[in-house]
């Protein structure tokens, strides 16, 4: 393995980190928005605000580590991307911002329309967000994005079938994700009711999924055959393990047990995620510029990779040991957990 293709994989794992508790918060508040009204669904949201409070931020940790490392030693890809796909990007950078702006507003405002004027918006950027994001991935993986700066269509790169169905299987997935750890969070709290209803949209948002995914074969095949042939061939046993672990997930809930979703649900998206990474190997813009062509100098990759050593002694001991304590719901100044309307089932 060269310097160039193990930096490759550690951005690799920044993407599937952000994918995954990036993509669960996102979830949330696409569950939010569409809770509803009444009394369950004040529930809900009053759930979802105390599952995600205390680090609905440090998810974004992950995002700036992939830009870092993409800007850092892969250049030539970054400029191509940012320059031909802005549009999309600022788009969902824009989504982030007011996605904050709502999460943050909504608990400070002291009138009901204000208050339901910043969930509204938490609940529909946190739907945005994803989409456009996964219409840059769409972008890329159909090869729309030629080396160069701005040397792609800045409308019809990002504006296509495979952009944008890979855009709304990124809100199913996160929608997904979200509705699975929420099942948990609610079993936390000891409401069983919320176990339920979580429940049933965690099995809802992974149909919802999984039918994107079967019409993606078909969009793929026709648009973005580089990638689907390298998922139907060498990363065919990681699309597989994703649909197992999708299945287990689904059984599990059906049968109502809650123990081993979670870790389900992850491995479902992180090995779809590493799929689509040996699909696309060994190229950064398929069929255009290689991992080890796009890379940057050797001393630069070699301080990347020091960078990242260091990150994992300091950076993610501290960040497991800030969701261990949200878990365990021992954080300074958190809120309590919400009433449940009845006790949890033993």
């Amino acid at each position: 393995m060269s310097a160039a293709e193990a930096v490759a994989g550690v951005l690799w794992i920044g993407a599937t980190l952000y994918a995954v508790f990036g993509g669960a918060d996102f979830g949330a508040g696409l569950w939010s928005l569409l809770s509803g009204r009444g009394e369950r669904a004040d529930r809900a949201r009053t759930l979802i605000d105390w599952a995600i409070g205390p680090v609905w931020e440090a998810n974004h940790v992950w995002l700036i580590f992939v830009l870092v490392v993409l800007w850092t030693a892969f250049s030539v890809a970054f400029s191509s991307i940012m320059s031909t796909l802005f549009i999309p990007l600022s788009l969902a950078a824009l989504g982030i911002v007011l996605r904050g702006s709502g999460f943050a507003f909504h608990e400070l405002a002291r009138q009901l329309h204000y208050r339901q004027l910043a969930e509204r918006i938490f609940g529909v950027s946190s739907i945005l967000t994803p989409f456009f994001m996964g219409t840059v991935v769409g972008a890329i993986a159909s090869g729309r994005v030629p080396v160069g700066n701005a040397t792609g269509d800045p409308v019809s790169s990002w504006l296509n079938g495979v952009s944008l169905l890979t855009g709304a299987l990124f809100v199913a997935t996160g929608a997904y994700l979200s509705a699975v750890f929420l099942v948990n969070d609610a079993r936390r709290a000891g409401d069983s009711d919320l176990e339920d209803y979580f429940s049933a949209r965690a099995l809802a948002a992974a149909l919802a999924a999984g039918a994107i995914a079967l019409a993606g074969i078909f969009v793929y095949r026709a648009d973005a055959r580089y990638i689907y042939d390298g998922l139907t061939s060498e990363g065919l046993p990681l699309v597989i393990l994703s649909a197992a672990c999708g299945l287990a997930v689904l059984v599990l809930l059906w049968q109502g047990e809650r123990r081993g979703a979670r870790p389900l649900a992850v491995g479902a998206v992180a090995a779809l995620i590493w799929g689509w990474g040996v699909a696309q190997y060994p190229y950064l813009l398929p069929q255009s510029l290689t991992i080890n062509d796009g890379a940057g100098s050797g001393a630069t990759l070699t301080a990347v990779l020091i960078v990242f050593g260091v990150a994992v002694v300091v950076v993610l001991p501290a960040l497991a040991f800030l969701y261990t304590l949200a878990q365990r719901s021992v954080l300074e100044g958190e809120a309590e957990a919400p009433h449940p309307s009845r006790p949890s089932r033993s």
